[in-house]
Parts: C-alpha cells; structure tokens; sequence
C-alpha cells in the first residue's frame, strides 16, 4: 500500500516507521480523530487469520488481544504524542487529539500509555522529547510522563494496576512534599480573606 484514504485521514509511508497515519484536515485538541468499532478479540477459538498480522494488535492490561482495524492499525509511536488511543469499551476505540494537529502532520500516539510487559524497542520518532530506547511499561517512565499521561489511562488499565497507580500517587505526594508549606501558606491567606 502506498497511500489509502479514509476520509479524514490517509495512510502512506511514514518518516518514523512503515505506514502512518496522517491528517487530512486539521484537528483541534479534544476532538476525535476517528472510531473504531470493529475491533475483534483474538482468541484460540477465534485465532489471527491468514493475512492478519500480531503486530496490527494491542493487549488490553487484562490479557486479552485485540486486532485493530484500519486505519487505527498504522498509528506509530512517538515519544512526544499528537493523540491517544481511548477505549469506550473492548470493541471501541478511538483516537483523540492531545493538541491541534496541522492537515499533512503524521498522528501518532505514546504506545506506553496503558503499556504493561517487558518488550524494549529503539524509537525512531526523532521528536524533540525522544527516550531513543522505549520500554513497554507504563510505570517505567520517568515520574513526570507517569503524572502526565495519568489522565489519558483506561479505565480497565486502572483496574487491572490500581496497587501500582497507588504507589505512583505516594510517589507524586512525595514529589509535591517541598511544594506543601507554600500551599498551606496560600490556602492559609486565602481562608483569613475569606473569613
């Protein structure tokens, strides 16, 4: 394939790895880029078939594996994200925009958002914020990317790793703990003006 449209968007070659997918208009943070419902969980009754590859799926934190379907299958990772992957249910899924996204910028989106495993690969995104070696794990970021990509996990994914996100959220009270007596301080004249 070279270039294949699909309305708002269009896969072709990209500059990070393969195919991409790429924006054929302009999109603003918050909005959807596109859905997906017809996501189908792989399983040994119903296993990859011929033509479908491992690497077009994802592993949802509770195991199972869901081939995703075009154009959703050729998003690349990137550590410094135009979008996330934001799942309505098993079988929905869709692409939001982190930030306003140009017509012609490829979108991609940080594959370690809900990551879990031990799988370790060499980023080629080249972006500006780029670790160069990419771990799967979510919780094997530096603190500050676990703080901010906090808000764009999954609901299963919080479920499933509630003790580890627990511990991250001691870890942050820790952070925050040289910054607390200039907020008491604040909240203190906040409520002696408001009394």
């Amino acid at each position: 394939m070279t270039e294949r449209n699909f309305g708002d968007v269009i896969v072709k070659p990209s500059p990070i790895h393969g195919l991409g997918v790429f924006a054929a208009r302009g999109f603003r943070a918050g909005e959807v880029i596109f859905d997906t419902s017809e996501l189908r969980v792989i399983t040994g009754e119903d296993p990859l078939r011929e033509g479908e590859e491992e690497r077009h799926c994802d592993w949802l934190a509770d195991g199972r594996q869901i081939l995703l379907p075009n154009p959703a299958r050729y998003i690349n990772h990137s550590c410094n994200p135009s979008a996330w992957k934001e799942y309505r249910n098993v079988v929905r899924r869709c692409a939001t925009a982190f930030r306003d996204i140009r017509a012609g910028e490829e979108i991609t989106h940080d594959y370690r958002i809900d990551g879990f495993g031990d799988v370790v690969w060499e980023c080629n995104c080249r972006s500006a914020r780029c670790r160069k070696i990419v771990h799967s794990d979510f919780f094997q970021l530096p603190l500050e990317l676990q703080i901010e990509y906090l808000p764009y996990l999954s609901e299963l994914y919080k479920r499933v790793f509630r003790e580890k996100l627990g511990r991250l959220g001691q870890q942050m009270a820790a952070a925050q703990a040289t910054r607390r007596p200039t907020i008491a301080i604040f909240r203190s004249s906040i409520a002696r003006t408001s009394s």
